[in-house]
Parts: structure tokens; C-alpha cells; sequence
């Protein structure tokens, strides 16, 4: 392995953490501010009413999600979409580390199903736009991956 080789492989790791970081800021902050549309029907449902007001779409699955036929369908329908739509667009592993950023309710203590977490949209609130850094970190890793002919860059959570 060339010197070149392990600075690259090690400053793209630093450049994964640092856009899965900004990732998870990102939701958080845009839950507070009720700009998340979570789950798979509830998503389209929105991009097909408005789709100008939606800055990030993150398509999520864990190993186990990857043999659903189904799912995988909805994912290609909304890349598509996106891509139509210049909406930035992330598939990310780790369902269960998004419940956990987003404080979700795995168990059903209520007898109510968990959030289909599956797809989240973070959209601009009509009055004050999200102007933050994660957003801006997020957008610029999308960006930079679309010139490498990526167009739908993947990030990998790690639970913890």
C-alpha cells in the first residue's frame, strides 16, 4: 500500500465520521423544528405534494432489510424522484442507531407499531430556512460524491 493510499483511505474514514456525525445533528435539530417526514409512504406522499421543500431525503436499512423486494422498489422510485428533483439523497446502514438519535420507541408498550424509519425527509420550514453547518457538511459530501459519479452515497451509523 502506497503512502498516498493509506492517507486517503484514512482521511475519507475521518470524512465518513464527520458527515455521519453531521447526519445525526441534522435530524435532531430538524425534528425539534417538526422538519422530518418519517417513513416510506409518508415521504412520497409529501415529494409528490412538495417536493421544493425538501433540502435531504436518507433511505435507511439494516442487513436484514436488504432481501426486501418491496422496500428496495420504494428506494429506486425515490432516488428517482429525487434525482428528478435535485434533492439530496443518502442510504445509510443502522435502523437502529437512527431510532436511537431520534429517541424512537422500538418496543410497543402501547400496542402501537414503531415509526417506519425506513426513509426520513428533512424539509425547510416555510418561514426561517435551516441554515446550518451539518446540513451545509451534508450537501457538500452529496455534492462531491455526485462529481465522483456516486449518486447515491452510502454512510454506515455506528450504534453506539
Amino acid at each position: 500500500m502506497t503512502l498516498e493510499e493509506v492517507v486517503g483511505s484514512n482521511s475519507t474514514e475521518k470524512k465518513m465520521e464527520t458527515v455521519s456525525q453531521a447526519l445525526e445533528e441534522l435530524l435532531v435539530a430538524a425534528q425539534r423544528q417538526d422538519c422530518l417526514t418519517v417513513g416510506v409512504y409518508e415521504s412520497a406522499k409529501l415529494m409528490n405534494v412538495d417536493p421544493d421543500s425538501v433540502v435531504l431525503c436518507v433511505l435507511a436499512t439494516d442487513e436484514e432489510d436488504e432481501d426486501d423486494i418491496a422496500l428496495q422498489i420504494h428506494f429506486t422510485l425515490l432516488q428517482a424522484f429525487c434525482c428528478d428533483n435535485d434533492i439530496n439523497i443518502l442510504r445509510v446502514s443502522g435502523v437502529r442507531r437512527l431510532a436511537h438519535v431520534l429517541e424512537e420507541d422500538t418496543g410497543d408498550s402501547n400496542g402501537n407499531e414503531p415509526r417506519d424509519l425506513h426513509c426520513i425527509l428533512v424539509t425547510n420550514p416555510p418561514v426561517q430556512p435551516l441554515q446550518s453547518t451539518a446540513l451545509q457538511n451534508i450537501s457538500s459530501f452529496c455534492e462531491e460524491s455526485r462529481c465522483r459519479n456516486q449518486w447515491v452515497p452510502c454512510l454506515e451509523l455506528q450504534d453506539g
